[in-house]
């Protein structure tokens, strides 16, 4: 493999090394994502960032639209989650080119420790204890605010997880609706970043293409995630898997601390 055609955003001299870590990181995070329905872009991001910049999101655009189309198609019954849910995903569109913007003219560097911060409030919003009674009273009012929100930090962070996850447990939704609520989110929210990454000439053809084994990997893992989800204790693994993020925000923050201070 000529390793300088792949032309990765965020890796100017690619070497096997880079290429292994990236693709270990791909599969790690599909096959998660595979197992418990969302985690993909929550765990990729902040990985590749610590071998990368931000900007790098642009690596897992291609690979995160086809695991999103993979598990919103498992599971069925599309009329209980897209068909009710589906604003949540309009606006996420609207605050994610909001958020892709202020990513391509603001400088990177900052939201790496936003990601840690946002990684750090996916993981305690049990403990925050918020008081959000006005989600079910006001359920179009809050598709509004969370949608927006969760697009926003999906442009600049590429993590819109957090929001939606506020917004599904305040409603008492179903997990299997959550997953297929999420992921068609998460693909519309993708959709309208490449858009504005492709208007500001930051996402070509060439680097498009070349993320295609990227996506490849990260399908795979997600299928082989979803025939083990069922064998896999999830409760053990999402224990470990909250070790993990509260590992990787850690370091986002002692690396950004590190290079400005």
């Amino acid at each position: 493999m000529n390793l300088q055609m792949l032309n990765l955003p965020g890796f100017t001299d690619p070497t096997a090394l880079s290429l292994l870590i990236l693709f270990t990181i791909l599969f790690f995070a599909g096959l998660v994502h595979g197992m418990l329905g969302l985690g993909f872009p929550l765990i990729a991001t902040p990985l590749v960032a610590l071998i990368s910049d931000v900007r790098s999101a642009i690596l897992v655009l291609l690979p995160t639209l086809v695991m999103n189309v993979a598990s919103v198609i498992k599971g069925g019954r599309w009329d209980e989650s897209i068909g009710k849910f589906w604003p949540l995903a309009a606006y996420g569109v609207v605050g994610s080119v909001l958020g892709t913007r202020l990513l391509i003219v603001t400088d990177p560097a900052p939201y790496k420790l936003l990601l840690a911060a946002i990684i750090l409030v996916y993981l305690n919003v049990h403990r925050i204890g918020l008081s959000l009674g006005w989600v079910k009273s006001s359920p179009a009012i809050a598709a509004a605010v969370f949608g927006t929100l969760g697009g926003l930090l999906a442009g600049t962070v590429n993590v819109m997880v957090p929001a939606l996850i506020i917004f599904a447990l305040e409603l008492g939704l179903a997990t299997t609706i959550m997953v297929q609520v999420f992921n068609f989110c998460f693909f519309f929210g993708k959709i309208s970043q490449a858009i504005v990454f492709a208007d500001a000439g930051v996402l070509t053809g060439p680097i498009l293409i070349s993320t295609v084994p990227l996506a490849g990997v990260t399908l795979g893992a997600v299928f082989i995630g979803m025939a083990l989800r069922n064998r896999v204790n999830q409760d053990t693994y999402k224990a470990w898997l909250r070790k993990v993020l509260y590992i990787i925000a850690g370091l986002l923050i002692a690396q950004y601390f590190s290079t400005h201070f």
